[in-house]
């Protein structure tokens, strides 16, 4: 088997805000597809932490998170004779972690979920709010800071439909942009921003009646 041409065995990354260096990475590429451990050992250290924090945030369970993370590497090493560089190994690396947690997520045992159209606000001929219902106020939102109620947040998003829970998790909960969401769910960027606007909109009646309740009983 071929080897690559000798290099630094950690090329260096630079420092924050510098160029990417494209040539390093085509370079571990090419060290990955010839079945260098020194590569794949190299690439794991680099990505394995941001991964892992990825899949917790996803999944919340530690053990499934590993075993994601463990599936992403192995899915990758696998499929490196298909990886044409569009993307870089990193980014690569994540949409393959995103996708086997969304597979996860889906074959999970869940609640029911709601009717999306029944927590859309509803409005009035003249385009203000039927029904906009009292606001939080400071109290209500630094609330939402607490461990309790990221987890009761992250409940009722397990109550939205697939379609828009799923863009809700990628966008919101894993900050990624519209394009790179819309590649992973195979939908149009337009379908993209469509669907996570209602999907906040929902999120935000469901979570409601809860802040409404935290805000009067703080007062």
């Amino acid at each position: 088997m071929q080897t690559p041409d000798p290099a630094p065995p950690n090329p260096p990354a630079g420092p924050p805000g510098a160029p990417f260096d494209f040539d390093a990475e085509r370079w571990l590429i090419e060290r990955l597809r010839a079945g260098d451990e020194a590569a794949f050992d190299q690439v794991v250290r680099a990505n394995g932490g941001r991964l892992l924090a990825t899949a917790r945030r996803m999944l919340r369970s530690e053990e499934e998170a590993r075993d994601a993370v463990q599936e992403a590497f192995l899915q990758a090493f696998r499929g490196l004779g298909g990886f044409q560089g569009e993307a870089r190994l990193s980014t690569w690396l994540g949409r393959i972690l995103v996708n086997g947690c969304l597979v996860r997520l889906r074959s999970r045992r869940r609640r029911p979920e709601i009717a999306i159209e029944d927590c859309l606000p509803r409005f009035l001929e003249d385009g203000h709010r039927a029904d906009p219902g009292p606001g939080w106020d400071p109290s209500a939102i630094t609330a939402l800071e607490s461990a309790q109620t990221r987890a009761f947040v992250r409940d009722q998003i397990d109550r939205l439909p697939e379609d828009y829970r799923n863009v809700l998790l990628l966008r919101d909960i894993q900050d990624l942009d519209t394009e790179e969401t819309a590649t992973i769910l195979g939908i149009s960027a337009g379908a993209t921003k469509v669907r996570l606007h209602r999907a906040r909109q929902a999120l935000r009646a469901l979570l409601d009646p809860h802040f409404t309740a935290f805000t009067a009983g703080d007062a």
